[in-house]
């Protein structure tokens, strides 16, 4: 029995005949271009390909339809098209037209430096997708929509080919384990940081351009567009404040925070680490930490003690000449009465940071330890002393007995009766 419905060959020929039938009309009545026009042939099946280039020319109608583009229709992008059927090659269409200001800033970006040197770097369809349908970035489907621009960037970011060739570092990865990763893809949070809400989206340059929103200087005001809390406090303390005086190895975010791979600061993990990373520029202060009880009991891995932030505050850090620090003189027994209840005035006379090394911090302290590392020293030395003599004379004496037994001694005599 025959399968109802007309066979493949009859519908191919059947769409050749309208579409020629289509060019024919247009041809004749020159009838003014629009997408339906278009559409007839280039949505026609079986698909239009051009030959010479080996591309096709569909264009999936529906897909067309719901792009940004689908109101401006066809002869917008493509106006060297004024008749069909039209002549081929077409002009290259250029996005510049209808977007000189994205074009303007793409072209200050690192991504136009690479095609100007002729490197394979992502353009406009890179990350926007389909030329024929490109989606609006609040439409979900849309490749740069805030869940899926990670994915996006991640395609070349994420590549360790290029990361090779380029010499970047697989930050895809790293971001996809932070809490900013966490937060958009897993809880599907659209305020969360994406690649866009730090580098931007055209004007994307390089950490070492000064204008840059990675640049160093720039960073806390990059993150502060969504923490403006946390920048308000950071800008009152010393490394704000230092950063605003041009001192170009204060902190930022991103040295404590990292860049990418930004953890949550709830985790025990990140409390015991924040220890060394206050140390690796307190580098002084590291060391008599971790010579009391707290920096101690931190080395462990315990969590509960105190460490740099506990006392000092995390973004808000304020001399101790400051009186609304923290560790002012003044403040220092609710400081420390957070953990120890009741803490005294005697109480938060310790030293936390005693260094025996400074005789003008701790001149006690200082004296003290001079005094008993020299009289280590000089016991050392005595005894030294006294085993090395100790030594040699048990050499000596042991020397003066095998000799005086070699030269025929009681000892040597019995041996020749026995024998």
């Amino acid at each position: 029995m025959r399968k109802p419905g007309c066979p493949l060959k009859v519908r191919a020929a059947a769409g050749v005949l309208l579409s020629a039938l289509v060019l024919f009309v247009a041809g004749t009545a020159q009838a003014k271009l629009d997408t339906a026009l278009c559409l007839a042939c280039h949505n026609a099946s079986p698909p239009k390909a051009d030959q010479a280039r080996r591309v096709s020319l569909h264009v999936n109608a529906k897909l067309f339809g719901s792009s940004v583009h689908a109101a401006l229709g066809c002869p917008a992008c493509h106006s060297d098209i004024t008749s069909v059927p039209h002549k081929q090659p077409r002009q290259k269409v250029s996005c510049v037209v209808c977007h000189p200001t994205q074009n303007s800033a793409y072209s200050r970006s690192v991504h136009a430096d690479g095609v100007r040197g002729k490197q394979v770097l992502p353009g406009c369809l890179d990350c926007h997708g389909n030329p024929h349908g490109i989606l609006s970035a609040r439409n979900p489907e849309s490749q740069v929509y805030p869940l899926n621009l990670p994915r996006t960037c991640g395609s070349c970011h994420g590549n360790p080919e290029l990361a090779k060739r380029y010499g970047f570092s697989d930050v895809y990865r790293l971001y996809m384990d932070s809490i900013h990763g966490f937060a958009l893809t897993k809880d599907g949070l659209l305020v969360a940081a994406q690649c866009s809400s730090c580098h931007g989206s055209h004007e994307i340059r390089s950490r070492k351009d000064p204008t840059s929103r990675t640049a160093r200087s720039n960073i806390p005001s990059t993150c502060g567009s969504c923490h403006a809390g946390v920048k308000a406090s950071y800008v009152e303390g010393v490394h704000g404040k230092a950063l605003a005086a041009g001192k170009a190895r204060t902190p930022v975010c991103t040295n404590c925070h990292t860049a990418h791979r930004v953890s949550d600061v709830k985790t025990v993990a990140w409390q015991v680490d924040t220890v060394g990373t206050c140390g690796g520029c307190h580098r002084g202060r590291l060391r008599t930490y971790r010579d009391t009880f707290h920096g101690q009991v931190t080395g462990l891995g315990f969590s509960e003690t105190a460490r740099c932030w506990s006392c000092h505050g995390s973004h808000r850090i304020l001399p101790a000449s400051d009186p609304k620090s923290s560790v002012a003189p003044a403040n220092l027994q609710a400081t420390c009465g957070t953990c120890h209840t009741g803490a005294s005035a005697s109480f938060v006379s310790y030293q936390p940071h005693a260094d025996p090394h400074d005789k003008h911090l701790n001149p006690t302290l200082y004296y003290a330890a001079l005094f008993m590392n020299l009289l280590m020293a000089s016991v050392f030395t005595f005894f030294g002393i006294h085993t090395l003599l100790w030594l040699s004379r048990s050499l000596f004496d042991r020397a003066a007995t095998n000799s005086h037994r070699g030269s025929g001694g009681p000892s040597g005599s019995r041996a020749r009766k026995i024998s």
